[in-house]
């Protein structure tokens, strides 16, 4: 009895510190960025929970000073930087995210307007360009420099090339006269560097061929199934002089070096199609990557209604079949098993066999763009080449309505078995927590769940980033997306650890400017989740939040140890646990501090919801991000706590790789 009244007495001294935590960080005032351009940033007062003694955080005036300087567009005479920016603007480029170093170039395109921001790892700001991209579907640019900042990218490039997101990367590369001189340290070649992580590359040495290598590029971009491109500049050619258009080589209007025709289906493939969703009682469309980008979510939907089809998601993004929808299959998982035909829209990554959880008996449609990649790694009934929305125009106006209410039942069934399973994880989660005086991640899923879709907040309003290893496994389960890019589904296909408060900050920026189906939600804010073994690589980017008044609130699960802490003692290794774990109770939200934002610590379930609303509330109302430091335990991912680490299952909304 003593002890129980001691943990209730910590506990209301925890949260009666936390309230106190709260009220002093309301020193912390700031309006949040608006529109395309910058709104004045008010400048933080001091915070009493610092050092007397010393200044508090501000945000420098040069920041909101020169954020709302209008754009200044280049004409001739340009630098090649400049021509390469001007281009840049030309092509739609819709965000640019960076750190200091290759300074002609990165001046250049902040000069043209288009939307910029410097953070502090190349890295993590590779990973926001790739969320911008993941939830806009628009291109993004981010910029590298020689050796370790170009180093520092190479994860994070081979996570957008895994996930097909149309990243321009631009790196600078010295100078061509200093080749093979061993000149500085940081010379290097970086084309080799990515090769296999990306659609196409460049080191140019010529400067006139500035604006023809600029059209390869974009032609790579915005043609066929979408990778990261790679231009280097050297110093010779960002530094460029160009008096008037005829010294460029292949100056020409975008019209003439690239086409917006896009491949339409075989007339006979699509009646083939037909016959098959004919002949199925549980036909299931895979709805992934090119049906986002090709904006085909509108075609989806009639064609999924008027045959009663289901569709599962399977993609770096969700939300462009609805999760609330009578036909979605992504929480539906004894339904995907029953499938009996299944048609890949967009699947440009594809699985293995026995990838996805289809049955053996199950035929195969994959409709795809690039025709040398159909009939890899799953053996296919049907190929379609075929751009995605012009395949589902086709199929929408071949085939014949119908209704299929014994698949709609299964469907609803499948997809009430998955909720109770999740319910059942709750009440676990519930029980473990009083058990242990900490938070279960199934209670913050359900809670994360609640606060976002069943209470005052639009359930379409807020993006989310899903990240995280074994908290992923939880809140992939509670997670829904309602429309369009509403989830950037940051593990997909590659295992980057830790990119996720830079996804975040892409995220953020994209519904910060409204842009492509953000545009409704414009400023609103964002979700972010990770794990404390993947905050490490990506949570310095609190400052970049800070700075630029981005709205998020990132949930950090805090369980003391990476995913796979029993592999030290648990397979017969010696001498090997410790390698697996962290100090406890570490205070993660203190950084976030630190760095000009709010934190939050939570230790019980009766904590995270409150704390949501408060980061959630100053993020509207301020433009203050907030990190919530959420303690779990280690021995949460043991069989002691079953279920402990969940499968996950692909396609939907449990995919963690696909």
């Amino acid at each position: 009895m003593a002890k129980k009244e001691g943990a209730k007495k910590s506990k209301a001294s925890n949260s009666a510190e936390q309230e106190s935590v709260v009220s002093r960080r309301n020193f912390i005032k700031g309006t949040a960025i608006a529109g395309a351009g910058a709104a004045a940033l008010m400048q933080s007062e001091n915070s009493e929970a610092q050092d007397q003694d010393g200044p508090g955080i501000k945000i420098p005036e040069e920041i909101p000073r020169t954020l709302a300087e209008a754009a200044k567009p280049a004409n001739f005479p340009m630098s090649g930087a400049e021509v390469f920016a001007k281009f840049c603007s030309d092509e739609g480029v819709a965000g640019f995210f960076c750190c200091p170093g290759n300074y002609n170039m990165i001046n250049a395109i902040a000069a043209e307007g288009i939307p910029s921001y410097g953070g502090r790892c190349e890295g993590n700001m590779v990973s926001a360009a790739d969320g911008f991209i993941r939830v806009t579907g628009e291109i993004a640019a981010t910029s590298g420099t020689e050796g370790p900042g170009f180093t520092n990218m190479i994860m994070n490039i081979g996570a957008a090339n895994a996930a097909r997101s149309p990243l321009l990367v631009i790196a600078s590369n010295k100078t061509i006269g200093e080749d093979d001189t061993e000149h500085g340290i940081q010379t290097a070649y970086q084309q080799s560097q990515t090769d296999g992580l990306k659609k196409w590359g460049k080191r140019m040495i010529t400067p006139n061929r500035i604006y023809e290598y600029s059209a390869y590029a974009f032609r790579q971009l915005k043609t066929g199934v979408p990778k990261p491109v790679h231009l280097d500049f050297p110093g010779e050619i960002s530094r460029a002089r160009f008096e008037e258009p005829g010294e460029l080589q292949y100056y020409y209007d975008k019209t003439r070096y690239r086409t917006e025709s896009k491949a339409h289906p075989n007339p006979a493939d699509i009646t083939r199609a037909v016959e098959m969703v004919q002949q199925a009682s549980r036909p299931m469309i895979v709805a992934s990557t090119g049906v986002f980008y090709d904006k085909a979510w509108e075609a989806l939907l009639r064609v999924a209604e008027k045959n009663d089809i289901a569709v599962v998601e399977s993609a770096p993004q969700r939300g462009h079949f609805s999760d609330g929808h009578a036909l979605s299959a992504s929480t539906g998982l004894d339904a995907i098993r029953s499938a009996d035909l299944v048609i890949l829209i967009g699947q440009y990554c594809m699985p293995s066999i026995g990838e996805f959880a289809f049955g053996p008996d199950a035929r195969w449609i994959r409709i795809d763009p690039d025709a040398t990649d159909i009939g890899r790694n799953v053996p296919i009934d049907l190929g379609i080449v075929s751009s995605e929305k012009a395949a589902l125009e086709a199929l929408e106006d071949a085939l014949p309505s119908r209704t299929r209410q014994g698949w709609r039942d299964e469907l609803a069934a499948a997809r009430k078995a998955f909720d109770d399973q999740s319910e059942e994880y709750y009440r676990l989660g519930l029980k473990y927590s009083a058990d242990t005086e900490s938070i279960h991640p199934a209670v913050m899923g359900r809670q994360l769940s609640d606060f976002l879709y069943n209470g005052d907040i639009d359930r379409q309003q807020t993006a989310v980033v899903s990240g995280g290893y074994g908290i992923g496994r939880y809140t992939r389960r509670y997670l829904r997306a309602y429309r369009p890019g509403q989830i950037c589904n940051g593990a997909y296909q590659y295992g980057a650890i830790g990119p996720d408060v830079g996804y975040t900050v892409g995220v953020g920026a994209a519904v910060q400017h409204g842009i492509g189906p953000q545009a409704p939600y414009k400023g609103s804010p964002v979700i972010g989740i990770t794990g404390d073994a993947g905050a490490a690589y990506s949570i310095m980017e609190f400052d970049t939040l800070g700075k630029y008044r981005i709205p998020a609130v990132m949930i950090v699960y805090n369980n003391n140890a990476w995913g796979v802490w029993t592999s030290g003692g648990g397979r017969g290794a010696t001498r090997a646990q410790h390698m697996y774990l962290f100090q406890e109770n570490l205070r993660y939200e203190k950084i976030a501090e630190a760095l000009g934002c709010n934190g939050e610590y939570v230790t019980s379930p009766e904590q995270f919801t409150p704390a949501l609303e408060r980061g959630y509330k100053l993020a509207a109302t301020e433009g203050i991000s907030t990190l919530i430091n959420c303690q779990g335990k280690k021995e949460f991912w043991t069989n002691e706590f079953p279920p402990s680490m969940p499968r996950h299952f692909a396609p939907g909304a449990l995919a963690y790789y696909k």
